[in-house]
C-alpha cells in the first residue's frame, strides 16, 4: 500500500508542478527571453575586474543557460571550456579589465581541461595583468588552476586540500552473486578491464599496473607545474602532499602554497589597492557569464570548423550527454561540404563506447581528410572509441594529462536466468528456426559454442581496431599491438609511444588547423553541431531535473549503484570503451 501511496504522491506533485509551470514560469520565462533577445552585449567599463567562479562542472560546450537571468543568485552549474578559454584569452587583451579575480566552489573536471584553463591563465598574466585567487574550500584541482595567481588567499577557517590524487573503481560481482546473475564476458586485451567491475571483486594486476602509472604521471605533471608557479622546490611539495602537512589554513601559507590567510572583504580590499581605488569605492566586477556575451565572433570567409564530440559514443543522435553517430556524420559533413571550411577539428572528450558507432564515425572523418586537413584535439579523454575518432586524423594533438590509449574491445552478455527463476519466480522457454537463433538471449547461459562466436567476433574487431590505428598512425600492425591490449596512456605517454603527435592545447589544434589550410591570417572559428534552442534547452532541463530528483528521492545512497547497473543497456553490440570510469580526487 506504501508504494502506491507513494506512486500517487509523486503523480500528484508532477502534476501541480505542471500547473504551475505552465500558467506561472512561462509567462516569466518568455517575458525574459524576450528581453534578453532585445538587450545589447554587456558594456565593459574601464578599471574592470574578470570574475570568474571555479565551480560547477566542465563541459566542452554549454548551450546557453535560459535560467539564468531568472535566477542569476542560483550560480553556474557547468563552466564552458572552450567559451571560458576564449574569455580569457580576449581579456589578455582588452584594455578595460585590468585583472582576474578567481572564487572557488566545488569544480569537476579532468585535469587535462584544468590545465588548459591554467594555461590560458598563465597567458593572460604575460600581459601584466594580475590574478587574485579566494576561496573558503580549496580542493586539489581548484588549488592546480590557484598555483598561476598573484595572491592565492584561503578563509582564515577553511581549507586546502593537497594530499594527490586517488582513483577508485567499484565492483559489483557480490551484488550479482546475492541476485544470481552471471556475467559473460568477452574481451580482447590484457587492460581492457571494464568488465572487470562484473566478474571480480578486486582490480587485476594489470589494471592496477596501468592506473598507478598514469595516475602518477599526472600527479607528476600537477607537482613539477606547481613547483614552477609557487617557486617552491618539487622534493618539498612531494613531501608536503604524501604527508598531508597542510590541514588548516595556516599550514598552507607557512608552506608557501598560499599567499595570505584571509577573509573575503579583505580580499577585495587588496583587490582595491591594486586598482588605485578608495576603500568604499566599488569594485566593477563583469562576470564570466556575462563576458561571454562581450567576445565578437571574428568574420572571416575562411572557416576552421570545430566539430566537438563530448560524452560516450552512441549509435543514433545521441543525447546532451553523448556522441551520436548519426549528429556527428550530419556535423562533418556539413563542414566537408561547406566552401568556407578550409580545415576541421575533431574535438574530443570521450571515453568511447559503440564499435560501431565509432567506426561510422571514423570514415566520414576519412572522407573528410581526403579534402581538407583534419586535427584531432583530445580534450579529458579520447579513449578507446575516442581514440578511434582521433587515428585518422593528420596530427593528432594532446594534453599531457589527457587519457588516451585503450585500444582494445569487449562485449559482455549478462545471464538472468538464475536471477529471473531463484528470485523472481520467471522462467523462459521457446522454439528457434536455427541452431543460433538465440544466440544474444540473457534467460539461459550461453554454451560453448556460442560463446566462441561472440569471442571470434570480438577478436575480428581488435584486428581491425589495431589495424586502423596502424595505417592512421603510420606504424606496424605489430607496433600497435605493443602499446593496445587496451592499455590506458597520459598524453605524454602516448606521445612517447607513438599514438600522439603533439603535446598541446586545443588553441593549438585550430591554430594547425588553420595553418595546414593556408589561413592562419584571415579566419574564424565555427563550432559544430548546433546546440539546442533555448526553448528546447528549458524543457529537457526540466524533465530531465525532474526525472533525476523523484529517481534520487526513491533510492537516496543506492542512486549511483543502480545508475551503474542501468549503464549496462547500453553495452549493445561490440564495445570500444575506457576501460573503467576516472575520477581523480
Amino acid at each position: 500500500m506504501s508504494f502506491f501511496k507513494s506512486v500517487l504522491s509523486t503523480i500528484t506533485a508532477l502534476i501541480i508542478f505542471c500547473v504551475i509551470f505552465l500558467f506561472i514560469f512561462i509567462p516569466a520565462i518568455i517575458g525574459v527571453l524576450a528581453a534578453m533577445g532585445s538587450e545589447d552585449a554587456p558594456v565593459v567599463e574601464e578599471n574592470s575586474m574578470l570574475y570568474i567562479n571555479l565551480s560547477g562542472i566542465i563541459s566542452e560546450r554549454v548551450a546557453e543557460d535560459p535560467f539564468a537571468e531568472i535566477f542569476p543568485d542560483e550560480g553556474d552549474t557547468q563552466l564552458p571550456l572552450l567559451k571560458t578559454l576564449a574569455s580569457i584569452e580576449a581579456a589578455k587583451y582588452d584594455s578595460n579589465i585590468e585583472g582576474i579575480y578567481m572564487e572557488h566552489g566545488y569544480i569537476s573536471g579532468g585535469y587535462a581541461a584544468l590545465d588548459e584553463i591554467r594555461l590560458a591563465l598563465e597567458d593572460f598574466k604575460s600581459s601584466g595583468k594580475f590574478i587574485y585567487s579566494y576561496g573558503e574550500f580549496i580542493s586539489e584541482g581548484n588549488y592546480y588552476v590557484a598555483s598561476v595567481a598573484d595572491e592565492i588567499v584561503l578563509n582564515p577557517i577553511g581549507s586546502l586540500e593537497f594530499n594527490g590524487l586517488n582513483a577508485s573503481v567499484t565492483f559489483f560481482k557480490g551484488l550479482f552473486e546475492k541476485l544470481d546473475i552471471e556475467a559473460q564476458i568477452f574481451r580482447v586485451g590484457t587492460y581492457k578491464s571494464a568488465v572487470e567491475p562484473f566478474f571480480r571483486k578486486d582490480m587485476s594486476e594489470a589494471n592496477k599496473e596501468q592506473m598507478t602509472s598514469f595516475v602518477n604521471d599526472i600527479y607528476d605533471n600537477i607537482l613539477k607545474n606547481v613547483s614552477t608557479s609557487r617557486n617552491i622546490e618539487l622534493n618539498e611539495l612531494k613531501r608536503i602532499s604524501d604527508q598531508m602537512l597542510v590541514r588548516k589554513a595556516e599550514d598552507a601559507a607557512e608552506f608557501g602554497l598560499i599567499t595570505k590567510v584571509a577573509y573575503e572583504n579583505q580580499v577585495k580590499d587588496m583587490i582595491r589597492t591594486r586598482l588605485d581605488l578608495a576603500q568604499k569605492d566599488k569594485i566593477k566586477f563583469v562576470s564570466l557569464r556575462n563576458y561571454m556575451k562581450t567576445i565578437d565572433s571574428d568574420y572571416s570567409s575562411n572557416k576552421v570548423a570545430v566539430i566537438v564530440a563530448d560524452g560516450e559514443i552512441v549509435s543514433g543522435n545521441g543525447d546532451l550527454e553523448s556522441v551520436g553517430s548519426e549528429k556527428f556524420m550530419k556535423a562533418i559533413r556539413k563542414a566537408r561540404e561547406s566552401k568556407r571550411v578550409k580545415a576541421v577539428v575533431i574535438r574530443i572528450n570521450s571515453p568511447g563506447g559503440s564499435m560501431v558507432a565509432s567506426d561510422v564515425m571514423w570514415n566520414e572523418i576519412m572522407l573528410t581528410k581526403k579534402e581538407k586537413p583534419v586535427i584531432a584535439s583530445m580534450s579529458n579523454m579520447a579513449a578507446s572509441g575516442g581514440y578511434y575518432m582521433a587515428m585518422p586524423c593528420d596530427t593528432i594533438v594532446a594534453q599531457p594529462m589527457t587519457i588516451t590509449g585503450s585500444i582494445g574491445i569487449f562485449g559482455m552478455i549478462p545471464n538472468l536466468g538464475g536471477f529471473l527463476e531463484n528470485k523472481l519466480g520467471i522462467t523462459n522457454d521457446g522454439v528457434s528456426t536455427g541452431q543460433y537463433s538465440d544466440l544474444y538471449r540473457v534467460s539461459s547461459a550461453l554454451n560453448p559454442q556460442e560463446k566462441a562466436i561472440i569471442q571470434t567476433s570480438v577478436e575480428r574487431g581488435y584486428e581491425t581496431f589495431t589495424s586502423k590505428a596502424a595505417e592512421g598512425r603510420g606504424m606496424t600492425q605489430d607496433a600497435i599491438k605493443a602499446v593496445a591490449s587496451g592499455r590506458v596512456w597520459t598524453g605524454s605517454q602516448a606521445k612517447e609511444r607513438g599514438l600522439v603527435d603533439i603535446l598541446g592545447t586545443y588553441h593549438d589544434a585550430v591554430e594547425l588547423a588553420a595553418e595546414k589550410a593556408g589561413i592562419s591570417d584571415d579566419y574564424a572559428v565555427k563550432y559544430y553541431p548546433d546546440l539546442k534552442s533555448k526553448w528546447e534547452e528549458i524543457f529537457s532541463t526540466v524533465l530531465e531535473e525532474t526525472e533525476t530528483r523523484i529517481f534520487h528521492a526513491n533510492y537516496g545512497e543506492m542512486a549511483k549503484y543502480i545508475d551503474a547497473i542501468k549503464e549496462l543497456e547500453k553495452y549493445q553490440g561490440v564495445q570500444a570503451r575506457m576501460p573503467f570510469e576516472v575520477e581523480l580526487k
